[in-house]
């Protein structure tokens, strides 16, 4: 009778069961993993069992309270749960904790702040629980077909579930994308720094568009086949296919035109890209492009404001309407090819930039992050999932200590052979007015990080000027003071 008990339960349990939640545990069943699944919305529960009989009877069984739901699963039990970051992760770890015994772990799967993380690791220790905070990305989609997977806490409790995860996660040549992230809130911080490249990403193909759009004067439906056209080569990803798709689809609403054009320039966001920006500040790590996309995102907030603008602007004779400029004295094809070269160098600073920051936190946590392993398992299943993941993965396999993406000889190679075309796009931007923020940022960097000498002489001159700051010369060690008021006085004399 026991053992017919024992076989009766539930490999792994999931809690939360919003889409992402749903998907997810759909996904585990098809696997062929028996899963226990609670909402204290029991109507969620009800669907999900509903869908799973749906798509094939999949071996997903409902449980309607927390301690019905936690018996139901086999020893050492884990648990994912899929809630709102915050206070509602607590009170669903404090419901599911009172009936879980030492030895058992619990998964958060939402986009956490790390420091959360790393104290319900401390809290749940206490109690002989283990934890992982696992970043999943790859949104509704990736949930039921395969995510990328960035579990980070405790190792025993990755083990616990390896072989699930291994299954659950998207696929890619080289292996499942999962990996052990590392130690402490590692997972909940390289999912953040995924974003922060992902809002990157997002907005430097907006302004590719907007340059090809207002420069170019180009249509959606030739919108829609350069992107596609792009999503054959070098630029081969996630975000530039859908981007294809979106230019195609019409505006059922009217039935005139396409959706993209009705769609109210005003962007969300729900806080990770603020994050990944304060932590590079605070670890002194550059990530303007980063940087500039949150800023547009802010910008962008504010609509009314900037169509007063506009009209005031416009009386002063700036006229906003490009249209006057579109098309006329431009070299479609050629535009075409530079913003294409544009966006692909762009992207790879905004990639560098994540990097570097990964690698500062690593160092600072002794968290040990491998980066070609995190360039691996965003090859698949998650928003930032591109072919030239694998070509990053490569170069610090190369040289795992390498100081920044950019230097690394295939992709310096190929930054300078597209700046020229860079360099016209970005002029060609502010010659028209258009704002170009990402990639301006982007070319910043390059054009910052590649010179060997930069004014910040000048810099520490001022502030050793007003604030007795002191300076390093070139020429000798130490640190120096100069009365300047006192030597320009004399110098002017």
């Amino acid at each position: 009778m026991e053992v017919a008990a024992a076989q009766a339960l539930s490999r792994i349990g999931l809690a939360g069961l919003a889409v992402m939640g749903q998907n997810l545990a759909l996904n585990v069943a098809e696997k062929g993993f028996p899963i226990s699944v609670y909402n204290r919305t029991t109507s969620k529960v009800d669907e999900t069992v509903e869908r799973a009989k749906r798509e094939g009877q999949l071996p997903l069984v409902g449980q309607y309270n927390p301690r019905d739901f936690v018996l139901s699963i086999q020893r050492p039990r884990s648990v994912i749960i899929l809630v709102k970051a915050g206070a509602p992760v607590d009170q669903t770890i404090a419901a599911l904790a009172e009936h879980m015994e030492p030895g058992d772990t619990i998964i958060d799967g939402g986009n956490e702040w790390y420091e959360n993380t790393e104290r319900r690791i401390s809290e749940a220790s206490s109690k002989g629980l283990l934890y992982l905070g696992m970043g999943v990305s790859g949104g509704e989609d990736g949930a039921r077909n395969g995510p990328s997977l960035m579990p980070g806490g405790s190792h025993q409790a990755y083990l616990n579930v390896q072989d699930i995860l291994n299954k659950v996660a998207a696929q890619v040549e080289d292996g499942p994308c999962v990996t052990y992230i590392g130690e402490g809130g590692s997972g909940n911080f390289v999912k953040m720094v995924h974003n922060g490249i992902e809002y990157g990403d997002m907005q430097l193909i907006s302004e590719a568009y907007d340059v090809l759009k207002n420069v170019g004067g180009l249509s959606n439906s030739e919108l829609a086949d350069i992107f596609a056209d792009w999503n054959r080569g070098e630029l081969e990803s996630f975000l530039i296919e859908i981007t294809a798709d979106i230019f195609n689809v019409k505006d059922e609403e009217t039935g005139n035109g396409e959706l993209v054009d009705k769609i109210l320039d005003k962007t969300g966001m729900k806080g990770t890209g603020k994050w990944t920006v304060q932590q590079a500040a605070e670890l002194s790590i550059a990530a303007p492009t980063i940087a500039a996309s949150l800023d547009s995102r802010y910008m962008s907030g504010l609509k009314g404001e900037r169509e007063e603008a506009a009209e005031i602007f416009r009386k002063e004779g700036l006229k906003e309407d490009l249209s006057f400029i579109n098309g006329s004295g431009v070299d479609k094809k050629r535009l075409i090819d530079d913003v294409r070269q544009a966006l692909y160098a762009s992207k790879i600073c905004s990639y560098a930039q994540g990097m570097n920051l990964l690698r500062a936190k690593s160092v600072e946590k002794g968290w040990n992050l491998n980066l070609g392993e995190l360039a691996r398992i965003w090859k698949g299943g998650c928003i930032i999932r591109a072919v030239f993941l694998d070509r990053i993965k490569k170069a610090y396999q190369r040289n795992s200590g390498l100081a920044n993406l950019l230097v690394d000889p295939e992709f310096a190679r190929e930054m300078v052979q597209r700046q020229a075309a860079w360099r016209r796009v970005v002029g060609l931007a502010i010659q028209h007015g258009i704002s170009v923020p990402g990639m301006s940022a982007s070319l910043q960097y390059f054009d910052t990080y590649r010179r060997s000498r930069l004014p910040a002489n000048l810099v520490q001159a001022q502030r050793d000027y007003f604030g007795a700051h002191t300076y390093e010369r070139t020429d000798r060690p130490g640190a120096f003071h100069t009365e300047w008021s006192k030597l320009a006085r004399k110098a002017r004399v």
